[in-house]
């Protein structure tokens, strides 16, 4: 994220918020998680090797002000949700901003478009038909680290910008399923998933999960290629 066109909307607001509060280039850098020089160039209205192009800046200063009031509601906000709720109350940010996207060799992209394009037709009977499922990490607590906050100069030690946090950080990993038809048992994992452990969801909670959610009805079983998803035990 180094290029000033890889800075979306609410970055370079924040960015001119931050300028005129005074702060440090280096500083606003460290806050919104880009390159010193992406804010340079952006305070500047320089690009590299090519001439400005696209849209001019959307923000004002009344936008601006609206952006730290949604800011104060919660400082430990990701740019993602604060952009969401910046574009819910008027402010017209462009959606040709920074998208993330996964690393794909050519196989995988092929793969990928075959897929989509198999499935392009489906109807909605057959997509209800389609149990899917994943596991996801939550944190419970934050350690030395911590999370971003979005504050201002002499807001360091105010109750709304500090969080709890411990030595040595809580998470907890969770796998559940869900289709059209409702939602499976989430069951909490211990340790690392690998083939054996996955194949133990497999039966203790997929397999009933189908069953309260299609009786005896066929349905599509969905989960990614992970390593422990894709090991030859599991497939058999």
């Amino acid at each position: 994220m180094g290029k000033t066109v890889d800075l979306i909307a609410v970055q370079k607001a924040i960015i001119d918020t931050l300028k005129q509060e005074g702060k440090t280039q280096k500083e606003i850098s460290e806050r919104i998680g880009c390159s010193q020089s992406a804010v340079s160039r952006h305070l500047s209205g320089k690009s590299v090797g090519r001439k400005k192009c696209g849209k001019k800046r959307c923000t004002t200063r009344r936008g601006n002000r609206t952006l730290r009031k949604i800011v104060e509601k919660d400082r430990f906000q990701t740019l993602g949700d604060l952009r969401k709720q910046w574009t819910e109350s008027g402010v017209g940010t462009s959606r040709a901003t920074v998208h993330r996207r996964v690393l794909l060799n050519q196989k995988q992209r092929q793969k990928r478009l075959t897929w989509a394009t198999e499935k392009q037709h489906w109807t909605v009977a057959q997509w209800s038909k389609v149990l899917f499922s994943d596991e996801s990490k939550f944190c419970m607590s934050f350690g030395n680290q911590g999370a971003r906050v979005w504050r201002k100069t002499g807001e360091k030690e105010m109750p709304k910008c500090l969080k709890s946090s411990v030595k040595y950080p809580q998470s907890v990993m969770v796998w559940g399923a869900m289709s059209a038809a409702g939602v499976g048992p989430l069951c909490f994992i211990k340790g690392r998933v690998n083939a054996a452990s996955y194949q133990e969801i497999l039966e203790h909670f997929m397999l009933p999960s189908a069953e309260k959610l299609y009786g005896d009805e066929d349905f599509v079983f969905q989960n990614d290629l992970a390593p422990a998803h894709s090991a030859k035990t599991t497939g058999k």
